[in-house]
């Protein structure tokens, strides 16, 4: 189950500016990671990660359906079997917003999709996108979701995106290249789902071209 709250083994950090420390004692902990993190930086999430995560995606969701796309076993589990499918976004060494995925090898997502990575598949499942709520409303999900599509697209053996959502996100995903399939052949709970797809071939061009 994936939604975007929008009222929501590749680094690609972009550049921060240069950072001259102030004169003065630069031995203190806090003053030293004040000056070494990263202004943004996207990355691959891991283990150590996972709590943050889930925090982040508890607060986004629970208030919303009452239940959480992934629960923390699950969190670890997909960072566990495929960080590559994975792409946080960090803001001075704070997690601000994340994607998570698995590989899929079926035509369509079924039940089973929710908790298994098949690694001989070629579609990523995308579980969950999650924006902190303190940086909502700030086109956060629009850019990790198009970095998350390039960084797919810069895996080979990736040739598809696939992922289910409530009806009234499917516009948001179509503005990124995705198609609607049609109602999910299962629900959660009471929800209910649509299917979404799409196609890596452009997102690897525009990675290719781009340099990245």
């Amino acid at each position: 189950m994936l939604a975007v709250r929008m009222s929501t083994w590749s680094v690609h950090p972009l550049k921060p500016a240069t950072l001259c420390p102030p004169p003065g004692d630069l031995t203190s902990p806090s003053r030293q990671r004040r000056h070494t993190l990263p202004a943004s930086e996207f990355r691959c999430l891991t283990l150590e990660d996972a709590t943050s995560v889930f925090e982040i995606e508890r607060e986004a969701f629970i208030s919303v359906s009452g239940t959480c796309p992934l629960c923390l076993d699950e969190v670890r589990h997909f960072l566990t079997l495929c960080p590559e499918l994975s792409l946080g976004w960090f803001e001075e060494g704070r997690l601000v917003a994340f994607i998570i995925g698995s590989l899929w090898d079926e035509e369509r997502l079924t039940q089973e999709s929710l908790t298994l990575h098949r690694p001989a598949g070629r579609t990523a499942h995308l579980h969950v996108l999650a924006v902190h709520r303190t940086f909502r409303q700030q086109g956060k999900g629009s850019v990790l979701l198009w970095r998350y599509l390039q960084h797919l697209g810069g895996q080979p053996a990736v040739r598809r995106a696939a992922l289910m959502c409530e009806g009234p996100l499917v516009p948001f995903y179509e503005k990124f290249g995705f198609q609607a399939l049609g109602p999910c052949a299962f629900s959660v709970g009471s929800l209910a789902f649509t299917e979404l797809r799409c196609s890596l071939r452009l997102h690897a061009s525009l990675r290719r071209n781009s340099g990245c």
